[in-house]
């Protein structure tokens, strides 16, 4: 993701492996065949004990500003969170003259391109993958500027080179790419890709390099300024889907897209409306909410309130939050009668004493009060967590209200909805069999609802009897003005054919075919 998060995503990954097609059609739509990878449990114990190398930088998003070019204090870096163990789609480039093959991550929430270097020495993720030589290229030209990505799980650096990039029959001139001679996470040596290649905006780039997809259109190599996910949800099928340059293919949607503006170029950003759970609101995006179409995270993330109510509400099983049950046992009954006295639900956590309202939210006051470094971490941490609990106790509590139940059904379903809350690495595991009596989702998009059926957003790992089934939703707190965010990932993306308009700013959605 200057990149992003891929976020607090439970991770999961990946054995089969398949051929990758590119094709030009009369069209001149060029088609990247994408490789799937089916998941495995044993993947999932990988990704959890490499998760808790992120697990501060997922902890605390407030703390991380953009690596790219944005300078606004308040941008959230999403790429610093961005786990892409969990990745299943995978496709195919060449850099340099003869081309150099290389797997990589097609990722709409990033931007650079990088791949690891034959000068890569000292890192164990470089044996194991595909490397890049420039003195085997007839067209590399030095740069020897230093780079740097931070990722949730890790973290890659390496220095910057100049040469031809092969993406299905088109041939990239002089495209800036980030040679890694440094990956030190367990998670790129386990990785089924050897690299990133972004397809976001300039304005997260790491060094402000011009991003492979920018060059495509400067360099007259796409029919239009348009790029589209097709990807393939059926497990029983062998083709992974397909990314097309130039526009859209016909035969991969059904129906109209709806089309909504890019709000902050960046990551591809735009406004969502209300999310319902059984055609219910939730209460957390009735008046609005920020998410990221991201074609490089598995998952979906939004906020912890919103997912542990679809948690709750699908028979999830995640940590309890002794912080969020001791906000419904000490102030449950205060909250209630505050709200019943019409005060403004953003201010009560402040007006008990758990937060300290800045006048647009509440923010922690443990920082406030701290005596030495230790006992301000201590501090901080409980304050953060106590002031998240009572937001999210306040606005379940309004949600209730509304729908005028008693003030005892209130605090019982406040306390079942914390022992919902999602454990920290991210993985809210199901019961297979209850699919049928799970709820549907639905996303509010340019006043539509796309609706996701259990089927749909309920990943299964493994075959048969010993097949684990996971939500497909996972937490990630994002507070104002950036936030709340959603980052829909491939659980959306593979339902929804996804068109990312370069030229007009926006994003398309449309059901899959």
């Amino acid at each position: 993701m200057g990149k992003i998060v891929r976020t607090t995503v439970t991770t999961l990954f990946l054995c089969l492996l398949f051929p990758i097609v590119f094709s030009t059609s009369k069209d001149r739509l060029v088609r990247i065949g994408l490789k799937k990878r089916k998941l495995d449990p044993s993947d999932l114990l990988s990704a959890r004990v490499d998760s808790k190398e992120g697990e501060a930088l997922r902890g605390s998003l407030r703390k991380y500003n953009h690596r790219g070019n944005l300078q606004d204090s308040k941008d959230i870096d999403i790429v610093a969170l961005k786990n892409y163990m969990d990745a299943q789609y995978f496709g195919e480039i060449g850099i340099g003259t003869p081309p150099q093959k290389f797997t990589v991550i097609f990722d709409t929430g990033s931007s650079n391109l990088w791949v690891p270097s034959s000068k890569c020495y000292f890192s164990i993720a470089c044996y194991f993958h595909s490397t890049y030589k420039s003195s085997h290229s007839q067209t590399y030209k030095a740069n020897g500027k230093p780079a740097d990505i931070q990722y949730g799980t890790g973290s890659i650096s390496g220095f910057f080179s100049e040469d031809y990039v092969t993406v299905g029959d088109l041939v990239v001139k002089n495209q800036e790419f980030i040679e890694a001679t440094k990956e030190p996470s367990l998670t790129f040596v386990l990785a089924k890709f050897d690299g990133i290649l972004g397809l976001g905006f300039q304005e997260i780039s790491v060094g402000n390099a011009v991003p492979v997809w920018y060059n495509m259109v400067n360099q007259g190599l796409v029919k239009q300024p348009i790029f589209s996910f097709w990807l393939n949800r059926n497990p029983a099928d062998e083709f992974g889907g397909e990314l097309v340059f130039g526009g859209m293919d016909p035969k991969h949607f059904k129906g109209e897209h709806t089309y909504v503006p890019v709000t902050r170029k960046g990551y591809w950003q735009f406004d969502m409306g209300d999310f319902l759970i059984d055609n219910e609101t939730t209460g957390f995006c009735a008046s609005g909410c920020s998410a990221i179409a991201d074609s490089g995270t598995s998952m979906v993330a939004g906020p912890t309130g919103i997912i542990t109510q679809i948690n709750h509400a699908i028979g999830a099983s995640g940590v309890v939050s002794q912080e969020c049950k001791a906000v419904v046992s000490q102030y449950g009954d205060k909250i209630i009668d505050m709200l019943l006295a019409k005060d403004e639900p953003k201010k009560v956590c402040s007006q008990i004493g758990l937060c300290v309202f800045d006048g647009t939210q509440g923010v922690s006051m443990g920082i406030e009060s701290v005596v030495n470094e230790n006992a301000g971490k201590a501090s901080g941490s409980l304050g953060d967590s106590m002031c998240s609990a009572c937001e999210m106790a306040v606005v379940w509590m309004q949600n209730q209200l509304n729908k005028n139940q008693t003030a005892e059904h209130i605090l019982d379903y406040v306390n079942q909805l914390c022992d919902r809350i999602p454990s920290p690495m991210g993985e809210s595991s199901i019961d297979c069999k209850s699919l049928p009596s799970m709820p549907n989702v639905s996303f509010t998009i340019g006043g539509k609802l796309f609706e996701l059926s259990p089927e749909q957003y309920i990943v299964k790992v493994g075959e048969g009897d010993a097949a684990q089934c996971l939500s497909g939703f996972t937490a990630l707190d994002v507070p104002p003005p950036s936030g709340p965010l959603w980052i829909l990932g491939d659980v959306f993306m593979g339902q929804f054919h996804t068109v990312f308009d370069y030229g007009n700013m926006q994003v398309g959605f449309a059901e899959a075919a």
